[in-house]
């Protein structure tokens, strides 16, 4: 990225004005020449985030000493509408040109400067220009609490964590109140508990000299801090830490303390951002890392018991992992399955599989468990990804590691192959194996030979398709959950065997374990709060957003902040993603609020507990309509997945039983106030894709593949 593009859209400069006329917002801005040159004309914007509300004000040109740039200066009166910005309304500041008859509009990106710092009183609230999680320049009100940051930050070997920054309480500015002490506090993710460190005081008269609009003095605002690897209780092996600025006031009342909001990290020098050591405490070694997160530039520290031969061990095992996938070894493999294929099958042997065999779950699973009770006399395995054993341990299953020598044998001799998900298209399937294709989801989404174009890594739309098919050639039997369902498998997969239209097996459980005893269980076990409604945000994943073959980006849309600080009273939410989506989600700064399920065993347990679905083209909202429950449709990049990645099967827009939303103020909108009318698709959905499920859908497979009646 070069100087120009970094400097593009750029904000230089910001202040508030104080005139007899009440306040204006002032500001610099920096844009590419040929960015500009596309528009005929040009003006800024405030857009009321969420809304189609806006304030159009000018956009001037200024001279720059660098040709490529141009400025625009741009005055905004804030006095008359300041009125309409109430805590939850946020105002997004954007450029907007009109370009071949068209108006286009595009956000103001903030610099580094902590612009939280322009921020002023305004009635019990305070007015704060802020920069968004993706660098945009926006404002909002919110309570009076102290905007804090750290500049400079040094871990020393002997796991020291000196700090230094500010915390401006703008009342303390002005002369308001009195400041009696400032402290850092330090919360563990695994515990309530919390450690106060005194700071002490650094003078910063250069903050007054840079903010200050009047009689403001930033001066006291400086703290400088130590904190030792002692001081942290270390409730286990693996611990993450959270920092905050305290503030207390002395009033009239007596002593008060004020807590800002999570403490920013944004050091001056960009190489002391990462920092890590190792030190000894209490006959172990810990590693001690501390970071600003990747989105919101929070201070976070993570410590964790370190072992150097276990480190050594795992990166000898991916290296063996590397060597076994090679394609001499994979040839060898091929052989010796279709030699051991020649052999007797062993007629009551199955062998499950579910997502890759990353999961014990789905239909897979609701077959298993069904057969385990009506037909013991089968010897059944699960075939496991051996990175995900510990989905498998404590559950009585017999496992069998993906790809080992064991694998080979017990696939090469069993009667039956269970899976809801593509089997490598290079394992030959022997003429005595009878292979049951459950498929996972009622599609919504076009499937194989229906895709257009395929945007997936490692493949393209000719390869994609050809193996696809051939891969659906070798199913004996494909379950379909509808008449619906039916048609479109058919077609897209090139099948033309017997297609077992029972709904999906792992809808019984839905239908058979709805009590508030299983309820109450489920949430007991997964330690959630049981005073609390729960949300269940369900996304698919992006065919053209990888990393590679295989593993799927997500970047996480939903504003958390924003949801904590709207519905955290009442909810909590969980976060399920995808199995092919490859994320760790850090989601630390809101513990107690946010949960990551996504390795949760089966996802028809977490639809069991939650009170709402959010999703957005997923297959899960056919499933969860059999609970009846309420769904919002989150789908802010749907003009490109209808149009350019997948398409849709029917109109998805026309006939969702659910509200369709692309903001997190609308998601919470709908969630404070349902409309009705929002569900008004329901019955009529219900009606055409959950008509057969009522339980029994795993016995009615089990009759027709086993042969049991």
């Amino acid at each position: 990225m070069t100087d120009h593009d970094f400097h593009n859209r750029q904000l230089t400069s910001l202040t508030i004005k104080e005139t007899p006329e009440g306040r204006y917002l002032s500001f610099e801005t920096s844009f590419l020449k040929t960015f500009l040159t596309a528009f005929t004309r040009f003006h800024f914007c405030i857009l009321v985030r969420g809304t189609e509300d806006f304030i159009q004000f000018d956009a001037k040109k200024k001279p720059c000493e660098d040709e490529t740039m141009d400025l625009l200066i741009g005055e905004f009166h804030l006095e008359p509408h300041l009125k309409n910005l109430k805590p939850g309304v946020y105002w997004d500041l954007c450029l907007v040109g009109e370009s071949n008859g068209e108006w286009k509009y595009t956000r103001i990106k903030a610099g580094m400067e902590d612009i939280r710092l322009y921020s002023f009183p305004y009635h019990n609230d305070i007015f704060i220009p802020y920069r968004t999680k993706k660098g945009n320049v926006s404002f909002k009100v919110s309570p009076s609490t102290p905007i804090s940051m750290v500049e400079d930050l040094k871990l020393t070997d002997g796991g020291v964590i000196k700090l230094t920054g500010y915390a401006v309480y703008l009342p303390e500015t002005k002369g308001d109140v009195k400041v009696v002490s400032k402290n850092l506090v330090i919360t563990n993710h695994l515990t309530e508990d919390e450690l106060m460190v005194p700071l002490e005081n650094e003078i910063r008269q250069d903050l007054t000299e840079r903010y200050a609009r009047g009689n403001e003095d930033y001066s006291s605002s400086g703290f400088y801090g130590e904190v030792t690897l002692n001081s942290f209780n270390n409730q286990s092996s693996n611990n993450y830490y959270k920092f905050f600025i305290q503030i207390s006031i002395e009033t009239s009342e007596g002593i008060q303390h004020i807590r800002s909001k999570r403490l920013k990290f944004q050091p001056r020098n960009a190489t002391s951002k990462n920092q890590e050591t190792t030190v000894r405490l209490k006959g172990a070694s810990w590693k001690l890392r501390v970071k600003p997160t990747k989105k919101s530039d929070f201070l976070s520290v993570r410590m964790y018991q370190y072992k150097p031969l276990r480190q050594i061990a795992g990166k000898a095992k991916r290296f063996l992992l590397r060597v076994k996938q090679g394609k001499t070894v994979k040839r060898a493999y091929k052989t010796a399955f279709i030699l051991l294929g020649k052999l007797p099958a062993k007629k009551k042997q199955v062998v499950f599989e579910s997502f890759l065999g990353k999961q014990y779950s789905c239909n897979p699973r609701a077959i298993y468990e069904y057969m385990v009770e009506h037909h013991p006399e089968y010897d059944m395995y699960w075939s496991i990804d051996p990175r995900s054993a510990g989905v498998f341990k404590g559950k009585g299953l017999k496992t069998i590691n993906r790809f080992s020598i064991p694998w080979l044998f017990k696939m090469a001799r069993s009667k039956y192959w269970v899976s809801n998900s593509r089997l490598p298209i290079w394992i030959p399937k022997p003429n005595h194996t009878t292979y049951l294709q459950t498929w996972h989801g009622t599609p919504l989404k076009r499937l194989a030979a229906d895709m257009d174009e395929v945007h997936m890594p490692g493949t393209n739309t000719a390869k994609y398709k050809r193996n696809f098919l051939k891969e659906s050639s070798r199913w004996d039997y494909l379950i379909s959950p509808n008449r619906y369902s039916s048609e479109i498998f058919a077609r897209a997969f090139g099948f033309e065997k017997d297609m077992i239209e029972s709904g999906y097996p792992r809808n019984d459980f839905l239908h058979n374990a709805n009590n508030a005893e299983t309820m109450y269980a489920l949430k007991k076990r997964l330690d959630l709060p049981l005073d609390k409604k729960v949300i269940l945000y369900a996304p698919t994943w992006r065919d053209n957003e990888f990393y590679a073959k295989g593993k799927y980006k997500f970047n996480l849309k939903l504003e958390l902040d924003q949801m904590q600080e709207e519905l955290g009273d009442e909810y909590i939410v969980l976060l399920r993603m995808h199995y092919l989506i490859a994320e760790n989600l850090d989601i630390t700064p809101f513990a107690g609020f946010a949960y990551d399920v996504s390795h949760h065993t089966d996802i028809s347990e977490l639809y069991l507990i939650s009170d709402l679905l959010i999703t957005d083209y997923s297959s899960v909202f056919f499933d969860y309509a059999n609970l009846g429950r309420p769904m919002i449709f989150y789908v802010y990049d749907i003009e490109n997945y209808r149009d350019t990645l997948r398409g849709f099967y029917f109109d998805f827009e026309a006939q969702a039983p659910g509200p369709l939303v692309k903001t997190t103020e609308e998601v919470i909108r709908h969630i404070q106030h349902p409309d009705p009318a929002s569900q008004a698709n329901f019955d009529a959905f219900y009606q055409k894709f959950c008509y057969l499920e009522d339980g029994d859908a795993s016995k009615r497979v089990v009759e027709t593949v086993f042969k049991t009646k």
